[in-house]
């Protein structure tokens, strides 16, 4: 275990009463970038995905540890009382609380930003759910791919005649997760002017909704509905997945000037000079003629040898590869995007790093996801001031 980085968030807290993808990704970025993340768990069960696999690492869920490091767990049931006043002195020690319950839930329990701010003034509070507090959907729950179906991005995803695909990650819940880390460290900055903390409100629809913005615009625009495309890109050519002999690469033509570059490249000096395709839009235009010509020239050499020879003039350009590949390429290693960390029980694990490299104050992988309940007595007994027969008697109680 390495020794703490004085992350950009040093010094915050951040009372996690969030499961499954949405809201542990959010609090691991955090949490990467510092802050304190108490994790609040079920006692017996804990985080939903703790169940989800396999594979599993010596009975830990391989989902779970994907999104949970640099975290504290304790088990606390704080519908009983007892677990409730232990709560409130959580939340009285922290400078954040997120939660993705279901819309109304912890407000039912007296546990939702009003009731809370009242009483904490300065609690910056991040709501995470499928579509949002308010509207007419509030009550819905929020899975994945129903978000991705219903803010159209399933509608934009897949070959053209072909049906409409979800993206290979769960994206609504990511985005959901990076905005409501985004919110937070807004809130955080705010603070520091005024002394007051605030509510966040994310909707996982929103989210998706924020993504469609070329896209949508073409829609704002024209009023017509974006379709299927595959790979291609609805506004730029040549700018998709073409086939070598060996396999798929991207080709990634930005401007008028690097089509030319391209032709030359191909060995298809006539296509830069063809009136047809001379700018991006007449590419556009002419693509059904433009495509084929293009494919056909790509077919004849492996992705290696054409990218060796596109990078060498300029264009952008990079094999579709596996996930084999890409967790095993050497630049992700330079990058320091691939951690190992000791895990208590599935030993040494690894981990994707931190994307947001800072030059002062770093964010780092710390600490190994945590096992069910790891921390729940140092920090009852060390913080809260409870003994052994406090422990013992929460226990028999199933609080904790």
């Amino acid at each position: 275990m390495s020794e703490p980085a004085q992350g950009p968030l040093t010094g915050v807290t951040v009372l996690d009463l969030t499961r499954v993808l949405a809201g542990p990704y959010c609090t691991m970025l955090l949490a990467d970038m510092g802050a304190r993340v108490i994790k609040i768990e079920q006692p017996g069960k804990g985080d939903d995905t703790r169940a989800w696999g396999p594979p599993f690492l010596n009975g830990e869920s391989s989902y779970f540890l994907s999104v949970n490091r640099n975290k504290e767990s304790v088990t606390l049931d704080f519908k009983q009382p007892a677990g409730r006043a232990i709560l409130d002195r959580l939340i009285a020690r922290s400078d954040v609380l997120v939660e993705n319950f279901r819309p109304g839930t912890l407000e039912r329990q007296g546990l939702d930003y009003p009731a809370l701010a009242s009483r904490h003034p300065s609690l910056v509070y991040c709501s995470i759910s499928g579509f949002g507090q308010v509207g007419p959907k509030r009550d819905l729950p929020g899975y994945d791919a129903v978000v991705q179906a219903e803010g159209g991005l399933m509608s934009v995803t897949g070959a053209a005649d072909g049906p409409p695909f979800r993206l290979g990650v769960a994206i609504g819940d990511l985005v959901a997760g990076l905005l409501a880390a985004q919110g937070i460290t807004l809130a955080l900055y705010a603070r520091q002017r005024t002394g007051r903390g605030q509510n966040i409100d994310i909707g996982m629809l929103d989210g998706v909704a924020a993504l469609l913005s070329y896209q949508a615009g073409i829609f704002f625009a024209t009023g017509e509905v974006p379709r299927r495309l595959g790979n291609r890109h609805p506004l730029i050519v040549p700018y998709e997945t073409f086939t070598a002999s060996d396999g798929d690469f991207v080709v990634a033509v930005g401007t008028d000037e690097q089509y030319r570059r391209f032709c030359g490249a191909v060995g298809l000096d006539a296509l830069a000079v063809d009136p047809r395709f001379a700018t991006n839009a007449s590419r556009v235009t002419h693509y059904d003629t433009l495509r084929p010509l293009i494919a056909d020239a790509l077919r004849g050499r492996t992705r290696a040898e054409w990218i060796d020879a596109l990078t060498a003039a300029g264009i952008p350009c990079g094999s579709v590869r596996d996930l084999g590949e890409v967790l095993t390429d050497p630049h992700l290693q330079a990058r320091a995007m691939i951690e190992a960390v000791e895990h208590a029980r599935a030993g040494s694990i690894r981990v994707m790093g931190v994307p947001i490299k800072m030059s002062d104050t770093p964010g780092s992988v710390r600490t190994a996801p945590p096992t069910l309940g790891q921390h729940t007595d140092p920090i009852l007994r060390r913080e809260l001031g409870f003994n052994d027969c406090d422990l013992e008697q929460l226990r028999r109680d199933e609080v904790i």
